[in-house]
């Protein structure tokens, strides 16, 4: 299948999620719609009792997140700063999968693709539904794309590359276990914000995508504040306060109450909102329910302190361009098809592949 035959399928993909999520079906999905839209919405339904974390709130905002990306204009863009071979001699690419967040393991699946390598997935448990259901409408629009993506149940052997993302434990299992072989290994990071004191309560809400969207439970998401000594919460909490209902789903609820219990107990120092417990602490990830903060005093030594930990950071948020390499609030869970996670250029990785 060529390049340009897999950007176009991928492209109509796109389409098809745009009129399932606008509930609406469009010319150019009209098939696909009529065929696949019920099975959309089982898969959706069928996911969440799988994994309630998976509420269908998230899901379609997964959806509408591929949905914008998957257009000929952005795939082509990425696409141009790699010369990649239709002659390529394709290899097999065994990819552990994350489940933290719905369909966090798509954009592996699509630089193996895309690099004309066969995808072999080894799906989590906690993600096992959407991705294979995607390309059952991958495969409706372009019948030899089930040849290149293939999934298993399954430990992935005698691969000719891997990529790995799991814990920190399994990083270390990853690193021994696929020692000889090419890979990629992902482990445990963090996004982080930084305030400056001069945020209104527009900037305050995008924050709260930051930190709440799926529950937190991203690499992306926030899960500490660095704000300027002697910052008052006050506004911070106000300007959050639309994202109270998180409270009121039944697995965040209990983790808010079991760490504020566990905090109280201990007789820690805590800001808490009834949704949201806020604590001082030196380390950057926090416990679901609970955000860290730290205070800082210039940024340069901000900036330092972000160079010395770039391996357990994924991500800076902030409205201060004088921090590096920070991305406006509101935009984490927004990343480019060019923002690797942690930083390793995938589709780079597999292109080199001998």
């Amino acid at each position: 299948m060529k390049l340009q035959q897999k950007v176009k399928a991928l492209s109509q993909l796109g389409d098809y999620l745009k009129d399932y999520i606008n509930g609406k079906q469009s010319l150019s999905s009209y098939d696909l719609f009529q065929e696949n839209f019920e099975k959309t919405s089982h898969a959706i339904a069928y996911a969440e009792r799988k994994n309630p974390w998976f509420t269908p709130k998230n899901i379609m905002y997964a959806l509408g997140y591929w949905a914008n990306q998957l257009n000929q204009e952005n795939l082509h863009q990425w696409l141009a700063n790699y010369q990649i071979s239709e002659n390529i001699d394709p290899k097999k690419v065994g990819v552990i999968m994350a489940g933290n967040i719905p369909m966090v393991g798509f954009h592996d699946l699509l630089c193996v693709f895309l690099s004309g390598h066969q995808f072999n997935g080894k799906l989590a448990s906690d993600d096992q539904i959407l991705i294979p259901h995607l390309m059952e409408v991958l495969a409706a629009i372009a019948p030899e794309t089930k040849a290149d993506i293939l999934f298993s149940e399954q430990f992935l052997k005698n691969m000719d590359a891997y990529i790995g993302t799991g814990s920190n434990n399994s990083a270390r299992y990853f690193e021994y276990y696929f020692r000889d072989k090419p890979h990629i290994i992902r482990s445990n990071r963090n996004g982080v914000a930084v305030l400056t004191g001069n945020e209104t309560p527009q900037d305050f809400e995008k924050l709260g995508e930051d930190i709440f969207r799926y529950f937190g439970l991203g690499c992306r998401n926030v899960s500490k504040l660095y704000v300027p000594e002697g910052y008052n919460f006050n506004a911070f909490f106000e300007g959050i306060y639309p994202f109270f209902e998180m409270v009121n789903h039944n697995k965040y609820g209990n983790n808010y109450e079991y760490n504020r219990t566990v905090y109280l107990m201990g007789n820690e120092k805590l800001l808490d909102n009834n949704f949201l417990i806020i604590k001082e602490d030196k380390s950057l990830s926090s416990p679901i329910a609970v955000l860290f903060y730290e205070y800082y005093t210039d940024v340069d030594s901000l900036n330092s302190h972000f160079k010395e930990n770039t391996n357990l950071l994924q991500c800076i948020v902030a409205n201060d361009n004088k921090i590096a390499q920070a991305i406006p609030l509101g935009n984490s869970q927004q990343p480019s098809l060019n923002e690797y996670a942690d930083g390793f250029d995938t589709m780079r990785f597999l292109l080199d592949i001998n």
